[in-house]
């Protein structure tokens, strides 16, 4: 149960076709806010989730998602917009005063932060100049820097997800595979129970952590997982968030290793909901219900945020809808 202190609000809650954006929504609905989800794919399935709205828009990265953006704001006349899709954030910083004038809530990081989350190398550089241990990487002129014993990771320096990500285990397959990726980096691969995190930063600086094992992954997506504790490894993420500049929701990656000098390397920070928040919840952390306390300006209540170890989640694949699909209103009509 959502347990918010602030009154029901109307929010928008953008990238409904990914299990961020999806399940923000769904528990959203449920807990009496109205809900208007968009995405870019008019087939994303969050845009059939009974009881929201639903309106399609242009990619983050097409000319018209401003536009688009605009007139959906006046539309709608949100209370708060909570962005699911990282690439959008570059553009919502760039219209932080346009949504401060019109009075909705946001909680976005500063450009740097969002430039560090979004581009893995220059994540690589923020971390590691604050000591954490993180993956070694290097771009494909510089393959040496990597040890030669150890598994690579070929994968684009602004991906997100799964997508277009390759293991090898020479500099030379990894020269090859760096033929076949957008602007690639090579990373050194990491053995061990890789994790996720999900974090809560408030506006002073204090963080709450809950650990996942990400058990069997999909896609980039954590399909099965179960809780846990770890002194050292919520240590550090704290550290990292702290390194980068986080506020508000965020889902930090690693790994606690096996055979390496560190034993919690993290590798990535999305700075978002992850697709596992329901884990948390379940497991007693009140991560929705304390984000909109921190989104509407209320207090975030650390101590609703502890959790249960040994709480385990499945997600799986469910049909939403088995009738003939609504037509959706062409993009920027209400």
């Amino acid at each position: 149960m959502i347990t918010t202190d602030s009154a029901t609000a109307r929010i928008l809650v953008t990238g409904v076709g990914g299990a961020p954006g999806l399940d923000l929504a769904a528990r959203l609905s449920a807990a009496g806010h109205t809900v208007l989800g968009t995405d870019s794919n008019p087939l994303a399935p969050g845009l059939i989730i009974p009881g929201i709205s639903s309106r399609t828009v242009a990619r983050a990265d097409s000319p018209t998602y401003k536009d688009d953006l605009r007139t959906l704001l006046a539309d709608f006349r949100p209370e708060a917009l909570i962005s699911c899709v990282e690439r959008e954030l570059p553009l919502l910083i760039g219209m932080q005063h346009e949504l401060d004038a019109a009075e909705i809530r946001t909680w976005l990081p500063s450009a740097r932060t969002a430039a560090a989350t979004l581009d893995k190398a220059r994540f690589h550089d923020a971390v590691t100049a604050a000591g954490i241990p993180t993956p070694l990487t290097a771009r494909p002129d510089n393959l040496d820097a990597l040890p030669s014993n150890a598994g690579l990771v070929v994968k684009p320096r602004s991906g997100q997800g799964s997508k277009d990500i390759h293991f090898c285990d020479t500099a030379q397959q990894a020269a090859v595979l760096c033929e076949l990726v957008a602007d690639p980096i090579v990373q050194q691969r990491i053995a061990g129970q890789e994790f996720s995190a999900d974090c809560l930063v408030d506006r002073d600086g204090r963080t709450s952590v809950v650990l996942r094992r990400r058990l069997l992954v999909q896609a980039g997506m954590s399909m099965v997982a179960s809780t846990f504790h770890h002194e050292q490894a919520s240590e550090l993420v704290k550290a990292t968030l702290a390194a980068i500049g986080a506020v508000g929701p965020c889902d930090v990656q690693g790994f606690i290793t096996e055979g390496h000098p560190d034993p919690v390397v993290i590798t990535e920070v999305n700075h978002r909901l992850a697709a596992g928040f329901r884990l948390s919840e379940a497991a007693g952390a009140d991560l929705v219900g304390q984000t909109l306390n921190g989104l509407f300006g209320i207090p975030v209540d650390h101590r609703r945020l502890t959790y249960q170890a040994d709480v385990h989640l499945t997600k799986y694949v469910a049909e939403l809808s088995t009738q003939p699909r609504p037509q959706q209103p062409p993009r920027n009509q209400p």
